[in-house]
């Protein structure tokens, strides 16, 4: 418990950080004035709304003054919605998780038996096809995997919807593009974990004791393979988020992720900032998470 209370006050100076280096990212990027404006505006327009905007004074200041209002949860309206921006942020925030963690147990699903089958099945033939099926998933970018499944899938057999939100059958080709790359990358490792595990003394005299193999590898090895793969699919929590940013938009998906890059494209720098902030609250969560759920499976980790 000491642990997890001093790992949440380390999330401060990391959202501090952060906060600061998207500051100055969307600053550098250009004036939104720029798109706000229409192209009819006169000069006396656009001062009269830089002035109002705040953005005639020095960037600290426009950065402390935002770091104030972020405290209290406020990070400005959106000038595209005319509405604040963590509200509509956090309305698109369900969508993603939803896909994020479907995605997971898509991978989830296909990597351990995947990883352990490779394992157990050792330089055979079916050893060979799953490595080269791990590194065929891992190599296929999200974007192009999501598109030909859509081809496939969708315009020539109509099996799915070809983009959309709302029913089971939209969230099946979202899942599987995202999960892909997940799962080609945990099955190596649970493989490679599973190799390990399974050449120690231990698993030996398991089995020397007459014990069924199924026993031997779920019970005995798996367990203690999946500590890496933990480490793994904490680090993915950041993964799944990016690839929502890909995935959302090649299958209209209606997330955080699709928000971030119109937010992106129209320097709607509220919406930006807030979207950040919650994508890194997330991934920080995530790596806590991953660190509590060692201890869980070893207990014989100790954390000062």
């Amino acid at each position: 418990m000491k642990y997890f209370f001093k790992s949440l006050l380390q999330v401060i100076p990391v959202l501090f950080i952060i906060s600061l280096i998207v500051f100055i990212l969307v600053n550098v990027t250009g004036n939104p004035v720029d798109l706000m404006l229409p192209e009819t505006a006169t000069e006396e327009d656009r001062a009269n709304l830089i002035q109002a905007l705040g953005l005639d004074q020095p960037l600290h200041v426009q950065y402390f003054r935002f770091l104030k209002n972020a405290v209290q949860g406020d990070f400005g309206e959106s000038f595209r919605y005319n509405q604040p921006a963590l509200p509509i942020v956090l309305e698109r925030l369900p969508a993603t998780i939803e896909l994020a963690v479907t995605s997971m147990i898509v991978a989830t699903l296909l990597s351990i038996p995947l990883g352990i089958l490779s394992a157990v099945k050792r330089n055979t033939f079916l050893d060979v096809l799953i490595t080269g099926g791990a590194v065929l998933g891992k190599a296929m970018p999200n974007f192009w995997l999501g598109i030909m499944l859509i081809l496939i899938l969708s315009v020539t057999l109509k099996i799915f919807p070809v983009s959309g939100h709302g029913t089971f059958l939209h969230l099946v080709l979202p899942a599987i593009t995202l999960g892909t790359g997940i799962a080609a990358e945990m099955t190596r490792l649970i493989r490679s974990s599973m190799l390990e595990i399974l050449g120690q003394d231990y698993i030996r005299t398991a089995r020397s004791k007459g014990l069924m193999e199924i026993i031997v590898v779920n019970k005995h090895a798996l367990r203690n393979a999946l500590i890496p793969v933990v480490t793994i699919m904490a680090l993915q929590t950041s993964t799944l988020i990016g690839g929502t940013l890909i995935t959302e938009t090649v299958f209209s998906w209606p997330g955080m992720g699709q928000l971030l890059i119109q937010a992106v494209n129209t320097r709607d720098m509220a919406l930006v900032q807030a979207a950040v902030f919650v994508i890194a609250l997330f991934v920080i969560l995530g790596n806590l998470l991953a660190d509590l759920t060692y201890r869980y499976l070893d207990p014989r980790i100790k954390y000062n």
